[in-house]
Order: C-alpha cells, then structure tokens, then sequence
C-alpha cells in the first residue's frame, strides 16, 4: 500500500477517534436529571439546586417535578432520570414485583429524611377518633361503615406511607380486608379526601397539614408516631449512574449532604419553607404557614384538637449522619412486612443479597470519609418500632413473622 494511502487511513482513523472522543466528553458532561415528587422533604434536592450547593461541586443538576411515584419508577428504570427524591421502600417494592416487574433495579445511594410523614382521617371521625387514640380506630370504621364502603389511601404499593399505613392498622387491630386501601398520588390527597373517595390516607407533609387548615380531616398522628426515626426519603439512581459516572455521583451525594446540614440548622427552616413551597417545587405558596410549622415539628391537627410539637423527633435531614446512612437491614424489614402484610407469599431466599445488591453503602461510605461524616454502627441490628412490639432482627426475620402470626 502506497505510504500516501496509509497516511489517509490513518487520519480518517484520527478523525473518527477525535469524533468517539468528543462525543464521550460530551456524554460525561451531560445535565444529571433527578427527580422529585412535591413533598415537604423534596428540600435536600432543592436547597442543593438553590443554594448552589450542586454548583460548588462542580455538578449540573437539572430537578423535575414528577406526578407520581409510578412515574418516577418508570423515568429512573429507563434512564430518562438519573435519579430521584424517592421512597425508600421502592427499590424494595419494585425488585420484588410487589411496585412494578419483578427483578427491576434501582438503588439506594443515600437516605435523605426521616421522620415527618402522617396519617389523615375524615372530619367524620372527629369526635369518635381523637388523635393517637388507635384503640378507637376499629369503631370509627364501624360507625362509617353502617352508611358506606370505607377506603384508606396511600401512595405506593409497599412504598413507606403504605406501610405506615398497615403498620398502625395492624397495631389498632383493624382486619385490612374489610377495608379499601387505594394508591393516590401525593398532591392529589386533599382534593380526593374532599370528594369523600376515601376516610383516611397516609402520605408525606404538606398535605396533612393542608387537609388539617382547610378543615378536611384531621392528623391522626404523625410517621414518627409508629417508627421514631424511620428511613423515609431517599436518593435512588438508575443502574448506570454509580457505574458510568461514579465520581459525578459522589458529587451529588456530597451537595445533598451539605444541603441537609443546612436544613437541620433550626435557624434555616423558615427560609426552606419559603423556598420549597415555590410553584416551581411544592407549588404551596398559599399554606406556606402550613408548609413552616410542619417542618418546624409544630402540627396544627385540626379538627379542635390542638397542637402537637415534636422536638427531637420531627423531620430530620441529616442529624450527624445518622439521617443519612442507607442500611440494610431497613431493606429487609420492608421486604418482611411484605410477607406480613399479603404483598408476597414468603420472604425472598436470597433477602440479604437482594439488600447488598440495592443499598449502595459502600458507595456513601466513600463519600461520609471524604466529608468527615460519622457512620452510624447500627445496621444489621436488632431494633423495635413504637407500633409493633415484635423485636425485628435482620439477620432472622423468619422468627420475626413466626411471631406476627401468633
């Protein structure tokens, strides 16, 4: 061959390599995508993009509001979201068919609240159920059910709201099969309360304390009622991003976690508020007293019985760390109130390496070192909720559904 047509070859070579090269470079420097739903603890992604907390670490962070749990499921799966605010049983829900196809991976990159969800009952009940009175609930049900079919709503199959949900039925001894449980989006509670489609529902604030303002039901308690402290929202990201673009992704995790410092400060959370309740985020702006006090743990629960504060125990971003640490065995007591609850016939074999192979703990841990941020010792301990007197132990939640059934 002559020399002139090997040195063509070999520029056309470069020329496509440069071509490869560029449009490699150019993929790496793509917007991440993360979604949210319009809740109250959507704040860490917020107060990231706000603050410029994502711009700090050199990250271009594009937030989209999305409808509903199912779409954020859907945009995660297929790569449309990079990641998103999420629950932290979906990844759970999803891999075991119980929210979606079974097998589907999403995975947990780091938790981002905890606590500050709540359950709702109709005005109905004011008077026959009062707050914290569980003992009252199975009556209250029985006096609605003499004029109609009584529906509780939640908003994802084995996401953490339906658990609260099931967790405080169970505990108040109400037979789930003798009333509706319904998905409903989280925005869409109120105005579905309104037209009487249902008598109670568990979801995520601002839209407890909306029902309790605008004098459509009452909070009965609040999630940290049934579990202090409970894993509730979390970054969950599609299977490319902690392979593909690593680095970029502890950046993320890096801007939320100082986001979430930010929110914890008590002095920060009137400004959150204001800034959360945006259209462009919560679209709140109207019951932004609602949106404050909630976040500020002072919960107006209508229906002239009072106000209840939380101190210690009202929704929590960060709180050390301690906030903030995926955990496995979190994971596994989803996946067994699963079985508990008639979403799966027996717990899967494999549990332990279906929460290795979802909880991306060695990925925070990386990012908690680099940012002096302390690990909680807990994870695969035994522990009990406020609502279930059945001591959980990761390592044999075979027992703990033994014991259920007794």
């Amino acid at each position: 061959m002559k020399k002139t047509a090997i040195n063509y070859i070999a520029k056309r070579f470069a020329i496509i390599g440069l071509l490869l090269g560029t449009m490699v470079s150019a993929a790496q420097t793509d917007p991440i995508k993360l979604g949210f739903i319009p809740l109250t603890d959507c704040a860490p992604l917020v107060i990231a993009k706000e603050k410029g907390f994502f711009k700090k670490y050199g990250v271009d962070v594009v937030l989209s509001k999305e409808a509903s749990w199912a779409n954020v499921r859907d945009k995660v799966l297929t790569g449309e979201l990079d990641g998103a605010h999420c629950l932290f049983g979906m990844p759970f829900s999803v891999y075991t068919g119980v929210g979606g196809k079974e097998g589907s991976e999403m995975k947990i990159a780091m938790v981002l609240s905890n606590n500050g969800q709540g359950i709702t009952l109709t005005k109905e009940l004011c008077g026959i159920v009062g707050i914290k009175e569980y003992g009252k609930i199975p009556q209250g049900i029985k006096t609605l059910q003499a004029k109609k079919d009584v529906t509780f709503a939640m908003t994802f199959p084995g996401g953490t709201h339906d658990m609260w949900l099931r967790v405080l039925l169970a505990y108040a001894g109400v037979n789930m099969k003798n009333v509706g449980i319904i998905t409903i989006p989280p925005p869409q509670m109120v105005a579905n309360m309104k037209v009487d489609n249902m008598e109670g529902y568990s979801v995520g604030e601002p839209w407890n304390g909306v029902a309790a303002a605008q004098n459509v039901g009452f909070t009965l308690c609040a999630s940290q009622d049934i579990w202090k402290d409970h894993p509730e929202k979390a970054l969950v990201v599609n299977n490319d991003f902690p392979l593909k673009r690593k680095e970029e992704l502890k950046k993320v995790m890096k801007a939320i976690i100082e986001a979430c410092q930010y929110i914890d400060n008590p002095k920060n959370r009137k400004e959150v508020a204001a800034i959360i309740a945006d259209v462009r985020y919560v679209n709140a702006k109207a019951q932004l007293p609602v949106v404050e006090a909630r976040l500020t743990g002072t919960n107006d629960v209508g229906c002239d019985y009072g106000v209840v504060k939380y101190k210690e125990d009202y929704m929590t971003f960060h709180k050390g760390g301690f906030v903030n640490m995926p955990r496995k065995a979190h994971g596994i007591w989803f996946m067994t109130q699963y079985v508990r609850f008639g979403y799966l016939k027996s717990l899967p074999a494999d549990y332990k390496a279906i929460a290795d192979k979802l909880i991306l703990d060695d990925l925070y841990a990386e990012v908690a070192k680099e940012m002096n941020v302390p690990l909680a010792v807990d994870d695969m301990k035994a522990f009990t909720i406020k609502l279930d007197p059945t001591s959980f132990d990761p390592n044999n939640p075979s027992d703990y559904l033994a014991k259920c059934k007794k």
